[in-house]
């Protein structure tokens, strides 16, 4: 009979860890009001005293925690090397999105898209990072420091776009295929920036750097 793994006693970190790990996995599943300091410690194995010893704050303080280390995961997402053609790098970045939305279900919506009894206005605001650091990413890769109004417009109703897609597709039971979806959403993204090209100088011009495309578009509209 093989003995027992050693207990191993975590650190701090390791601890935390532990326990935001079991809370995102039960945020993700039900929301947040439904989820009890007994649910957390009971999912990671530890007691409720040991909880409030790493979030004496309570539930909400441990709320917040989890959704900044879930908007963490969110934000890399579109950190993609600027490489390649920019649907391909599009793409790579929509296959990590959506695959944390996978496996975060129908928790997606507590945990990113407010809407629940603890969200705070410091909730909404790690929320809005995410979209502001996605949008950074997507401009980056665009190759714009100083974007216009239209051309950042664009990009952000794009981002709305992705977020509102990922939840109706999960209302759909994930249908159409992921692959689908994500080469759909690329293609969105083309076609409206083709449409701000034609009356945005700046984008115009984005286009046909970044994809090669001449728009036609007249630059004294």
């Amino acid at each position: 009979m093989p003995a027992a793994p050693a207990y191993r006693r975590l650190n701090v970190e390791e601890r935390r860890s532990q326990l935001l790990e079991a809370a995102l996995s039960l945020f993700a599943h039900r929301p947040p009001e439904d989820v009890s300091l007994d649910d957390v410690a009971e999912a990671a194995g530890v007691s409720r005293p040991l909880v409030y010893r790493y979030f004496p704050g309570g539930k909400q303080q441990l709320y917040e925690a989890a959704l900044r280390s879930a908007a963490e995961e969110l934000e890399l997402c579109f950190d993609e090397p600027p490489e390649g053609p920019l649907p391909d790098r599009l793409s790579r970045a929509l296959n990590r999105y959506l695959a944390f939305v996978d496996e975060h279900d129908a928790g997606f919506s507590a945990l990113l898209q407010g809407g629940s009894v603890v969200e705070t206005s410091r909730t909404t605001a790690i929320v809005d990072r995410v979209r502001r650091t996605a949008a950074e990413h997507i401009l980056s890769h665009l190759g714009v420091e100083k974007p216009g109004p239209r051309l950042r417009m664009t990009v952000r109703m794009w981002i709305t776009a992705v977020e509102a897609a990922s939840l109706i597709w999960l209302d759909e039971e994930k249908d159409p295929p992921v692959d689908e979806l994500r080469d759909w959403l690329v293609e969105q993204f083309m076609a409206v920036l083709m449409v701000t090209a034609g009356r945005d100088p700046q984008t115009a011009a984005v286009v046909r750097d970044a994809l090669g495309t001449d728009t036609g578009t007249d630059t004294g509209h």
